[in-house]
């Protein structure tokens, strides 16, 4: 099964925000990380925004940011609602696109086959989260060159058995 660029590229959008510590991210950002055309990621950035999973802030100092639920979402609901087309073969079609209606279509047990194929593939994507994908965060957040700053903690620098 083949997805589109369009998918992968929500996928992609999400990831970055996930592993982006704090803040707003801007989609020139995001763009210049994974070396994608900017045009395409406004109208991808446009649907997440209306599915609720990433929160847009306009204005000058505005950005991007992961709605607070959305590393619980499975790919495979990003997937469902990402793609437009599951029809794996032409006989997945609507019956109202008779140029793709095969003449066996009646009694072919191929059209089965193909649909618990679409379905196992489903349902391994819903097996994993965005959270999930974005871990481990400081590996990725310093392969799309994302700078985090951990919190310094309590005790850091002393020396153990003193203070």
């Amino acid at each position: 099964m083949r997805l589109t660029d369009y998918t992968d590229y929500s996928l992609r959008v999400m990831l970055y925000l996930a592993v982006r510590p704090e803040g707003l991210s801007t989609i020139q950002e995001i763009s210049d990380a994974y070396g994608i055309s900017k045009n395409h990621l406004m109208k991808v950035v446009q649907r997440l925004g209306e599915l609720g999973w990433v929160e847009t802030v306009r204005g000058r100092n505005g950005g991007l940011r992961l709605d607070p639920r959305t590393p619980l979402l499975s790919i495979g609901e990003v997937v469902r609602k990402t793609e437009n087309d599951f029809s794996i073969v032409g006989c997945f079609a609507d019956d109202s696109e008779a140029h793709r209606h095969c003449v066996i279509q009646s009694h072919c047990r191929l059209r089965g086959v193909f649909a618990a194929a679409r379905d196992a593939f489903l349902a391994e994507l819903d097996q994993h989260t965005i959270g999930d994908l974005a871990s481990p965060a400081d590996e990725l957040a310093g392969l799309l060159g994302i700078v985090r700053f951990m919190p310094a903690a309590a005790g850091i620098g002393r020396i153990a058995g003193h203070g």
